[in-house]
């Protein structure tokens, strides 16, 4: 893109963000909700969407790294004084949305390469164990931050959803100058650099985490179905450490048991989902894998992952209006059950471990729950139904109007939509998650152009691995 006029381009878009936005601020002063977004198109609603989620990895971003957050809380409240730790998986869903932000002219191309340039030459130098990054890092050091006791080692799945981001950035960028091509070669060369085959232990399954420290305490080996298909796909497509087309027969599909259909709501779930088979897991289970990895059209003996994750979709809609607890709130325009911050006693109260109410209006914490249909706590998280928007574009669209026009006093901010709310406690959290704010801009575009399906499968290896394993895709053709 010549400077001057990437340059004209972001200049263009910020006034039409701004007037958005300053119109929102106005109009939210009226005491009649149904005048907060007069004169708002539906297209200028999803632009201002991607443009303020897209800030969170840009404005927001760690300085020393360049890459996501961990958190973001604008109470200003880190009770794990971690502003500085970054995620690794958020931080490839947040490369990702960045390229939205070139295509959308929020940024500049050149601008952009500087800052992964500077990220990249991060995860270079930061904790890798066997190629595989942890899940968090020390944005300033590049240390390994522990996530939990045992788990301060490699951590197989956040690095695929890292390197899903960064094959984008890496197709993106290929193609063009001397620095960006640099830039293309550098990935490559850290993606050859995981040994997917290493996390197996010689066994026909892959286990999601490996310590120096503690080796395989935690002894998670990863069975579907739940968010981790994209983990497989990379660890069969890898050019130097594959694994067998059997370990993702045997241990992801489980030999086949993972493909027990199960009808609900008048939807066929076609893959037996982990925490429930009828109603299905988190909706980010139909979203972390699929950010890069096309489910247009994409299937296997199993699935038809389009079909599929519709119906998990569908499905969780369905939950949310027929609305069995009678929570607050809920119904056509405001649903979406998926893993994110939580109202604090909620989940202890719902699985009976004490009689007492959760407190109501109790917005200055927060506890974490992976909400679901077999999970209901009364708490809906934004980021569900709208990075859905590919799939039911019928059924968010509404939704994305009545979080922004009826509730956005409450829960929008100068990221977007915060990360969970419940009108049922009055619990309005100013808090936002990198993994769940990565896919609210990414998905959106891919509704809106396929930008991130299309540079993600134009990764020859990643196609080469799906055929390997037996997939069939649009792509191949």
């Amino acid at each position: 893109m010549n400077r001057v006029f990437g340059f004209v381009k972001v200049l263009v878009v910020m006034v039409v963000v701004l007037q958005a936005s300053c119109g929102n601020v106005q109009k939210k002063s009226t005491e009649q909700s149904q005048n907060t977004t007069d004169g708002i198109s539906e297209d200028s609603l999803l632009t201002l969407v991607q443009y303020r989620t897209f800030q969170y990895f840009w404005d927001g971003a760690e300085p020393n790294s360049g890459l996501a957050r961990e958190r973001i809380h604008m109470d200003g409240n880190y009770p794990q004084n971690d502003m500085h730790i970054v995620t690794t998986g958020g931080s490839g869903f947040g490369l990702m949305a960045i390229l939205v932000g070139i295509e959308r002219g929020f940024i500049t191309r050149e601008q952009v390469l500087q800052r992964f340039i500077k990220a990249v030459d991060f995860l270079e130098k930061a904790d890798r164990f066997h190629g595989a990054w942890p899940h968090w890092l020390d944005g300033v050091t590049g240390k390994v931050k522990p996530f939990s006791t045992y788990d301060d080692g490699g951590d197989l799945v956040e690095t695929a959803f890292l390197v899903q981001g960064l094959l984008a950035v890496k197709n993106y960028f290929k193609d063009g100058n001397a620095e960006e091509r640099a830039l293309a070669q550098k990935i490559d060369r850290l993606w050859r650099e995981v040994e997917w085959n290493w996390y197996t232990r010689g066994e026909n399954i892959l286990y999601w985490h490996w310590s120096p420290n503690h080796e395989w305490k935690m002894n998670f080996g990863v069975k579907g179905y739940n968010e981790c298909l994209v983990m497989y796909v990379l660890a069969a497509s890898s050019p130097t450490y594959p694994v067998d087309a059997a370990v993702y027969h045997e241990g992801w599909a489980r030999g086949g048991d993972m493909a027990t259909p199960q009808t609900t709501f008048g939807y066929e779930l076609p893959l037996n989902h982990q925490v429930d088979p009828y109603k299905g897991g988190p909706l980010f289970w139909a979203h972390y894998s699929y950010l890069g990895l096309d489910p247009r059209g994409l299937s296997d003996r199993y699935a038809n992952y389009w079909k599929h994750n519709v119906a998990h979709t569908m499905i969780n809609r369905q939950h949310c209006i027929n609305n069995p607890i009678d929570y607050k709130g809920y119904g056509e325009n405001s649903w979406g059950l998926t893993s994110s911050y939580s109202v604090p006693g909620a989940k202890n109260y719902y699985k009976g471990r004490t009689e007492e109410v959760p407190e109501k209006g109790n917005s200055a914490n927060a506890e974490y729950a992976a909400h679901c249909p077999s999970l209901d706590l009364g708490v809906i998280a934004p980021t569900a139904a709208l990075s859905s928007i590919p799939y039911a574009p019928e059924a968010v669209i509404p939704v994305l109007r009545h979080f922004y026009e009826d509730l956005g006093n409450k829960i929008w901010g100068k990221y977007g939509f915060y990360d969970a709310f419940s009108e049922e406690y009055e619990w309005y959290p100013k808090r936002y998650l990198a993994i769940d704010q990565g896919p609210v801009p990414v998905m959106i575009e891919n509704y809106r152009t396929g930008l991130l399906w299309d540079l993600f499968m134009q990764e020859e290896d990643v196609l080469n691995g799906l055929k390997k394993l037996g997939f069939s895709s649009p792509h191949f053709d």
